[in-house]
């Protein structure tokens, strides 16, 4: 070891800048670490960590290169549209794989077919199904955790975490001694595979990153005053084995990372460990090399809304689209979590605001949250389909008036407006006009509910009576549906959608981080967020007025629930008497904030984490760096220190 450590202090004194070369991505003396990052969602699309890893693959495959793994199970479907199988081009990797499938494993070896063309490794956890059970006995043996329950779920985690804990093992096994090998874990799911690598003492460097802890999922799904009363109920709730393994992972991990700072706040009560790292989420971010070109293409997005609307509102289209201003909600349908409560609240006062002062605005705002439905309302399909057929009328009609207009005026006459319109295009003009007549309102959900009487969004705008009446100023329209170009009704791509909106509003209770407002400041889309959420206290920290970026925080932490509607319903307020210029200006602001979120400039986090994590596993390879060339944690600082 001595003289291990002896050899590894030379290498490094004789060329310090070639080290610190090698900390960013160089390989000049082979120090370039293996890195295996190792999640549920790897080409397995579940939920919000499948985009987080899919979008950094970018910046991680181009700072490691071949050195870059991906671990996650195999998923047939997935594999057929998103990996390219091919076979390992690294010999070591090439026998471990060999190995285990000679032993009854089905390894799927390819590259993910994203930004930065990452190898994949996928493990069908099926094909040691046998397994199980000794498996379980193994982790009981050394961790004293019982995973004796009826849950799938947990089956499949100590499944998928033996797997990649073999792999580990072969790998580190079989690869020259001297190499630096990292693994990095995500979320419970994969906390087995970090507890058997450390409990089978696997020479490798160990991460684990939570997204949101499982704790806290449960209780604000559970309506727990979370950030005043942070309760134990994990075995309450049914979770406690789930949460002992996250805790234990958290435990173990050489560096424990988690997205924001309000998680970190959430972790370390819960978890009981405070995050060594700080790693935000990023988005790749497309620049335009001028700005006008995303005004552009807000400008073409928000007619293909107006072109939904004009339907929607067919036969009580009573206001003016210039005067519209359209406002957004959209995720997973966590009805309190993501704050479609307050939205529908502050959409009722703003209702009463706008009324009172006489305003000639009109706010449409769309809840995009998908649940259970039958199919399309059948009320939307009419309106869209007269508006169709008016629109085709009106189409015809104005292409023979060009051509009488075109015919005289080629004569050298004036046509007489009189005769512009034959008498039967007036009365196939009467003909739609009478039928858009109705006495319904316009629908308020464009899907039928399969639950429509106990559903909260619907039971809400019930309570508020926002049913799009003619003098109501704010109208709602709920889409239970994700947004597509295949949509028979409202046919747009969800990025398109967010582009043509004017304010994305997400008032979120619970949320670790938050893509929502990050994809809208990244497309110079204003948004309004609150402190309680991961981009909100990103936000808060990075601007020092982050209102005049577009980016409203409403004070969801130290106010309470009344006090912060009204903020809500204020800012919405504001934002309606701007002027078309003013927000055009403030696009134009929110969009240079996207530098800020894009993984170009955040992958710096999870690149220090990488190398905390190697320090603490490996002090003598770093004897002559100093704390900040890697961004060393004040803990792992002492740390070092003591074993030094």
């Amino acid at each position: 070891m001595e003289n291990k450590q002896s050899e590894l202090i030379r290498a490094n004194s004789a060329n310090i800048g070639a080290i610190k070369l090698e900390l960013t991505g160089g390989d000049a003396h082979g120090l370039r670490p293996y890195v295996f990052e190792t999640a549920w969602e790897v080409a397995n699309k579940v939920g919000g960590i499948y985009t987080v890893i899919k979008t950094k693959a970018g910046v991680t495959v181009e700072e490691l290169g071949d050195h870059y793994y991906l671990l996650g199970p195999y998923n047939e479907h997935s594999v057929r549209t998103e990996v390219e199988v091919i076979q390992p081009e690294n010999k070591v990797i090439a026998a471990v794989i060999d190995s285990m499938r000679e032993r009854g494993v089905k390894i799927i070896f390819g590259r993910w077919l994203i930004d930065g063309y990452p190898q994949v490794i996928l493990f069908d956890i099926e094909s040691q199904r046998h397994a199980l059970s000794n498996w379980k006995k193994e982790l009981w043996d050394k961790t004293y955790i019982s995973t004796n329950v009826v849950d799938a779920e947990t089956d499949n985690a100590v499944l998928f975490g033996f797997i990649v804990t073999w792999f580990l093992g072969e790998f580190r096994h079989r690869v020259a001694e001297d190499a630096l090998v990292i693994a990095h874990f995500h979320e419970w799911l994969s906390a087995v595979g970090l507890l058997m690598t450390k409990m089978r003492s696997i020479d490798v460097a160990t991460m684990f990153t939570t997204h949101a802890t499982l704790l806290g999922r449960y209780l604000c799904a559970g309506h727990v005053d979370f950030y005043n009363n942070l309760p134990n109920e994990a075995g309450d709730r049914g979770i406690y084995h789930r949460y002992c393994l996250e805790r234990a992972g958290v435990s173990v991990a050489d560096i424990f990372t988690t997205v924001s700072q309000i998680t970190a706040v959430e972790a370390e009560h819960l978890l009981k460990k405070k995050p060594d790292v700080i790693t935000p989420n990023g988005l790749n971010v497309v620049q335009f090399s001028a700005l006008h070109e995303f005004q552009n293409l807000h400008a073409k997005s928000k007619e293909k809304i107006h072109e939904f609307v004009r339907g929607h509102f067919h036969g009580h289209f009573n206001f003016q689209l210039d005067k519209t201003i359209y406002f957004f909600i959209a995720g997973r349908y966590e009805y309190y979590n993501k704050g479609a409560d307050m939205f529908i609240e502050s959409l009722a006062r703003l209702n009463y605001m706008l009324q009172s002062s006489g305003s000639d605005c009109t706010v449409v705002a769309f809840i995009i949250m998908p649940t259970k439905t039958n199919n399309f309302n059948v009320d939307s399909l009419k309106s869209q389909a007269s508006t169709k057929q008016l629109r085709d009328i009106v189409n015809h009609i104005q292409g023979k008036m060009g051509a009488k207009l075109f015919e005289n005026a080629l004569m050298g006459d004036i046509i007489d407006p009189k005769d512009l319109l034959d008498k039967d295009d007036i009365l196939k003009l009467k003909r739609c006009i009478y039928a858009a007549q109705k006495p319904q309102l316009p629908p308020v959900v464009t899907h039928n509910v399969v639950d429509s009487e106990g559903d909260p969004v619907l039971s809400h705008i019930r309570r508020v009576r926002l049913f799009n009446d003619h003098k109501d100023r704010v109208k709602i329209i709920f889409h239970p549906e994700f947004l597509s170009p295949t949509n028979a009704l409202f046919s747009i791509d969800y990025e398109e959608f967010i582009r043509g909106c004017h304010l994305g509003v997400f008032p979120s209770y619970y949320e670790p981080w938050g893509y929502t407002p990050a994809e809208c400041t990244v497309m110079g889309i204003p948004s309004v967020t609150t402190n309680l959420s991961g981009f909100g206290s990103f936000m808060e920290d990075h601007l020092k007025d982050p209102s005049s970026y577009g980016i409203y925080i409403v004070d969801r932490r130290y106010k309470g629930i009344d006090e912060s509607i009204q903020e809500l319903a204020d800012v919405m307020l504001d934002f309606t008497r701007m002027s078309r210029r003013q927000r055009i200006i403030q696009r134009n602001r929110t969009e240079r904030l996207s530098d800020l979120l894009d993984w170009k400039s955040l992958g710096i986090y999870y690149k220090k984490a990488r190398y905390q994590a190697l320090r603490k596993q490996h002090p003598e390879a770093f004897l002559i760096l100093t704390d900040d060339d890697i961004g060393a944690s004040e803990e792992v600082k002492s740390e070092a220190a003591v074993e030094n």
